[in-house]
């Protein structure tokens, strides 16, 4: 189901009511945060290789057609069959045709966020195809019923003891609450699974032009075992996911990994280039390679928003983002959450009135702009995104009524003043330990969660006059005392 449907407010409600989830998403975001502050270091000179990484990837942009162009003639050369999809329907309809070419029951999947974007499970759940998710994180949380929470760590919010529940009702045994204990049970249900599969599904994190290969950035073995053991293989690709040739990539193989999990190198990295040759015992008897625009060629034309197609989907602005820290994915309402999916979601929708009020999910602080590995002034962006929805005049009637009668009274000095009076003895009621707690609406949505320090009984500019006629009256007094 679209989230959007379900009230943001609720949203947010359900991730404050859920204690766990606030705890486990604030212990794993600083951890992973913490992880890629010491590899970026040891790595040394951290702030060039970004430099470097915004320099390729807006190049790339810059010049999608001719590397979309080159990867596709190289690894078609090579046996591949690449589709080319206007739409999210039309991918979705490529994909079926294979599918149903190929009478598919069981489809297997390494971790893939375009076919999250396209709600692939659903198409198979509709057309009565099994699949199964292999990452570990997705298998837990396709278990669960649920879309991923985090960009790189899916199920980030899960107890072992909730996933222990969840293998032992689909196992009908008794499952200890133990990482290693459950791992394995995992990789004995999914090693049959693989061999048992008819179509394999998998992502791209990047497709190199010259070479005509898929790049896969992996930390468990699924992803070798999807794109290798059953006969046909099936690649989601957003557009723009390529890299003129492995010396860029290997420039995305220091920063991908050091910005996602603060790992010096994913644990696989994996080069596909086409399907199985004459010969060779491994890989795929057929590949097929569905490049996905769905609304990224209508960025491509926007001077502002098409930098945000730069993103190598690492989740460092998750991980750094104050809000992202207290509510975790699923309050976004979509595949994409932080600030990546703030900006991303509305802008792939083209909807700024049912999905533009995420970007109210940011302090504007900047963090996410200074970690992001490309460079992707994120901030500057969903402060942008703001002002359109203003413009496009789908701020609640309250709010905009609230800020019309701001101005006015901060416009004038007198009505200022007052107001900043009233608002001195109107927050005694509130006031606990030096801090408010509480009160009516607006303010109870920051007291609940944060500290709000009280207004002060004399203003600045009170105190700095009587600091002035202070002065004034030493200075007199100094004179008096010379004559």
């Amino acid at each position: 189901m679209a989230q959007a449907q379900v009230d943001l407010k609720k949203r947010l409600n359900d991730a404050f009511d859920h204690p766990f989830l606030r705890k486990a998403v604030g212990s794993a975001t600083n951890t992973l945060r913490d992880r890629k502050r010491k590899v970026s270091d040891d790595l040394g000179h951290w702030e060039e290789w970004r430099k470097l990484g915004a320099q390729i990837r807006h190049h790339v942009i810059d010049n999608l057609d001719v590397y979309l162009h080159q990867f596709s003639q190289n690894i078609q050369a090579q046996g591949a069959q690449v589709h080319w999809a206007v739409t999210g329907q039309e991918a979705l309809d490529i994909f079926q045709n294979i599918v149903s070419k190929h009478q598919a029951k069981l489809v297997v999947k390494s971790k893939s966020m375009v076919s999250e974007e396209l709600h692939v499970n659903q198409l198979l759940e509709d057309l009565c195809v099994k699949v199964v998710e292999t990452d570990l994180g997705e298998y837990i949380i396709q278990l669960a019923g649920e879309t991923p929470s985090h960009i790189i760590v899916p199920a980030i919010h899960k107890t072992r003891q909730e996933v222990a529940a969840l293998f032992e009702k689909d196992s009908q045994e008794k499952q200890v609450a133990d990482t290693a204990a459950l791992t394995q049970y995992a990789r004995r249900k999914l090693r049959r699974l693989f061999m048992e599969a008819d179509v394999a599904v998998s992502g791209c994190n990047f497709a190199v032009a010259d070479a005509g290969a898929v790049c896969l950035f992996t930390n468990e073995g699924n992803g070798r075992l999807v794109t290798t053991v059953p006969p046909v293989h099936v690649v989601f690709m957003g557009m723009e996911r390529v890299v003129p040739s492995f010396q860029e990539l290997e420039v995305m193989a220091r920063l991908l990994p050091r910005s996602a999990t603060g790992q010096k190198l994913t644990s696989y990295l994996s080069v596909i280039r086409g399907p199985r040759g004459v010969g060779e015992e491994d890989g795929a008897q057929e590949m097929h390679v569905i490049i996905v625009d769905n609304g990224r060629s209508r960025l491509l034309a926007d001077p502002i928003y098409k930098e945000v197609l730069r993103c190598i989907r690492c989740g460092s602005c998750l991980n750094t983002c104050p809000v992202y820290r207290q509510i975790g994915g699923h309050a976004y309402g979509w595949v994409y959450s932080g600030p990546i999916g703030a900006v991303l979601t509305p802008l792939l929708h083209e909807n700024l009135s049912d999905w533009g009020e995420t970007v109210g999910l940011s302090t504007l602080c900047g963090a996410c702009t200074e970690t992001c590995p490309v460079r992707i002034p994120l901030h500057e962006m969903l402060l942008q995104l703001r002002a359109q929805r203003v413009e496009a005049g789908v701020t609640p009637s309250l709010e905009k009524s609230a800020f019309k009668l701001w101005a006015s009274t901060w416009s004038r000095p007198s009505l200022y003043r007052l107001a900043i009076k009233g608002a001195y003895y109107g927050q005694k009621a509130y006031l606990k330990d030096g801090h408010l707690e509480g009160g009516p609406p607006p303010l109870s949505y920051w007291t609940n969660s944060r500290y709000f320090p009280p207004i002060a009984e004399k203003s600045f500019r009170q105190r700095w006059q009587e600091g002035k006629l202070e002065v004034d009256r030493n200075e007199a007094s100094l004179t008096k005392g010379d004559q």
